[in-house]
């Protein structure tokens, strides 16, 4: 039995027990609503770690069976855009006290980390989308 196989069996059951903690939540009164909502959460959790766990084995294995020198660079490539993100990012200090009632202070450190992944966001998302439209034109003039 291949592994395939295995991980669909598995997603057929992980949805069939959901499926049932739904109902009884639905047709349950609010304390056995109550109780089955922490079941499912625990079928989230379980599910969530089985994803990311496969997600994790088969990077890694795409990782060495593939190009590795074309993996190297596509990852030194993301890096570099993480490191001048960061470098872009000013970490102003933000004092959010006047305006919030729970007293919350931005550090510097927060504010730099907040900014840099903004910048990462932007950056990446000129990127793919500059790279869709070059294909996109590219398809047209090669007709």
């Amino acid at each position: 039995m291949g592994l395939h196989k295995v991980l669909k069996i598995v997603a057929f059951a992980l949805a069939i027990i959901g499926a049932i903690f739904a109902l009884m939540i639905m047709t349950g009164d609010d304390s056995t609503a109550l109780s089955m909502s922490g079941n499912m959460l625990y079928i989230a959790y379980v599910t969530l770690a089985i994803v990311l766990f496969l997600v994790f084995i088969f990077v890694i294995k795409g990782l060495f069976a593939g190009n590795i020198k074309k993996t190297i660079m596509t990852v030194g490539a993301f890096v570099l855009v993480l490191v001048i993100s960061y470098a872009l990012s000013s970490g102003t200090d933000l004092d959010l006290k006047p305006f919030t009632d729970k007293g919350l202070d931005i550090t510097e450190s927060t504010s730099k980390d907040v900014g840099a992944g903004l910048y990462a966001f932007y950056i990446l998302a000129v990127i793919a989308i500059g790279s869709m439209l070059f294909g996109g034109v590219k398809k047209i003039f090669n007709k």
